[in-house]
């Protein structure tokens, strides 16, 4: 995520009384005039009766938002000798103007402020963006409720003083595995997709419970580490999603419904605001009746799972997100969603699979590392009380295997197994010589792709994982073949 400064100039100059601003301003910038105008008449002050012109250079980037209010006026009041210009030097502002002079918050304040504090500027933003600023070390911030306020500050007869950094409060989770009935496969499947980051795709009839597992997921997901809280709630500053501009503690839980469109997925719009994807950074993407979403848009997310990020280009600029996320989907095994259940409620059951299934590209499904049957529950299941260990002891085997990923990957940028290059998985993978020659047979048998050998092979050493094993046996391969549809 790059942030372009932008200068604001203004000149005031002998003519007919006029306010414009140039340099690619559209309608929200265009109509700041007026906000200034009314604002500085709130407190007592007044446009000269000459011609101003405002430039925002570079002239040739689309300049969008209401949050250049605030840098315009302040580059107005010192061309009318208000403020000092030495007071406003190695400064950068943001924030939206009311009629009355108070200073709103507006998005993208978190990302500017790292920036204000990469380039040792002070920032100037509205008090209620203040708090998640206040996370970024060494930064001076004026945090500006009203305009008259901050000219005060300026002029020293006030100060501003932030407030404090504050964290998102952990949400109480409804969700935990102990509740899970049965499915002790697919339960299986999600300690090992949340050990290694896996993306997952589960099969199943209406009811089954695929969205109960999906939604469980989260609750064994190791906690955030700062460097991901940061990018995770920059990303959520520029989309304007973030309350009360706390810190994000937990890792995100994206569902959008199938009819989701293109630039709401992947990202885009007017602003190139990040999509779904991105939102979902760190965490989940729950993708719940996989092949009812528009084929476009399943397609655009093969380049954002293989890479980790989405690059949204426009015109004028190309704006890149981080998307490393966790694909969950679920899908029915055909249109009716019965089909091999022994309900058949078409005349053409094995036609109504294919059909349905053919609707998921191979590329896409090449990037799923797990494939999983989710079967109904019977009758005495469904009597039973739940089995099976809770949230809290999964998450602490997850942690178990994390960690030992982290000490093996600690030269490499990748977190997890589903991360790393097929360079780094021959180079760390440890795989054992029965190992390999199961790998090797399988792959010659079912015909996997390069890809498809590779992630086989990460969700093994996954697998080794959790069991605490550094090489990668034969048992482990035999496993995660299990998870491809195959007999190991």
């Amino acid at each position: 995520m790059n942030v372009f400064p932008i200068d604001v100039q203004v000149q005031i100059s002998n003519g007919l009384p006029a306010f414009t601003i140039v340099g690619l301003p559209d309608k929200a910038v265009g109509e700041s005039r007026e906000r200034i105008r009314s604002a500085l008449s709130a407190i007592g002050l007044s446009l000269p009766p000459k011609r101003i012109t405002v430039n925002l250079s570079p002239a040739d980037v689309q300049k969008e938002g209401s949050h250049y209010d605030l840098p315009i006026v302040l580059a107005v009041l010192m061309a009318m000798e208000v403020i000092d210009q030495e007071t406003l030097s190695q400064h950068i502002a943001l924030g939206e103007l009311e009629l009355d002079g108070t200073i709103r918050r507006v998005s993208g304040v978190l990302p500017t402020a790292l920036k204000a504090s990469e380039e040792g500027n002070v920032l100037i933003c509205p008090y209620s963006n203040a708090a998640e600023a206040a996370w970024v070390e060494d930064l001076c911030i004026i945090p500006a409720p009203h305009l008259l306020g901050l000219l005060n500050h300026l002029k020293g007869q006030q100060v501003l003083s932030p407030p404090p950094a504050q964290m998102e409060d952990l949400p109480i989770s409804r969700v935990d595995f102990k509740d899970i009935k049965g499915q002790a496969m697919a339960k299986r499947a999600m300690e090992i997709a949340a050990a290694g980051g896996h993306n997952v795709l589960m099969i199943g009839p209406p009811g089954a419970g695929k969205s109960f597992l999906a939604s469980a997921l989260p609750t064994i997901l190791p906690p955030l580490d700062p460097h991901e809280a940061l990018e995770l709630t920059c990303i959520y500053s520029i989309a304007g999603l973030l309350s009360e501009g706390k810190l994000l503690r937990t890792r995100p839980f994206r569902s959008p419904h199938h009819s989701a469109s293109l630039p709401a997925m992947v990202g885009g719009g007017m602003k190139a605001k990040p999509g779904e994807i991105s939102l979902a950074h760190t965490g989940v993407l729950f993708l719940d009746e996989l092949p009812e979403f528009a084929r476009a848009t399943l397609e655009s997310l093969r380049q954002p799972l293989e890479n980790g990020e989405t690059l949204i280009a426009r015109a004028n600029a190309h704006v890149l997100y981080p998307s490393r996320v966790q694909l969950v989907a679920a899908m029915n095994p055909c249109k009716c969603g019965y089909l091999g259940t022994g309900k058949e409620t078409c005349s053409v059951p094995v036609r109504c699979g294919e059909n349905y299934q053919k609707r998921l590209s191979g590329p896409l499904l090449d990037r799923i590392d797990l494939h999983v049957q989710v079967q109904a529950l019977k009758a005495s299941e469904l009597a039973d009380k739940p089995q099976g260990d809770p949230s809290a002891e999964i998450l602490k085997r997850v942690v178990g295997a994390r960690n030992m990923q982290k000490k093996r990957h600690h030269r490499l940028a990748s977190v997890t197994n589903a991360t790393l290059s097929s360079t780094e998985m021959d180079l760390y993978g440890a795989l054992s010589e029965e190992g390999k020659q199961l790998l090797k047979t399988a792959t010659e048998k079912y015909g996997f792709s390069a890809r498809g050998y590779y992630r086989l092979f990460k969700v093994a050493r996954t697998i080794a994982d959790l069991a605490g094993q550094d090489s990668v046996l034969r048992p482990h391969i035999a496993e995660a073949l299990i998870y491809r549809g195959i007999p190991g």
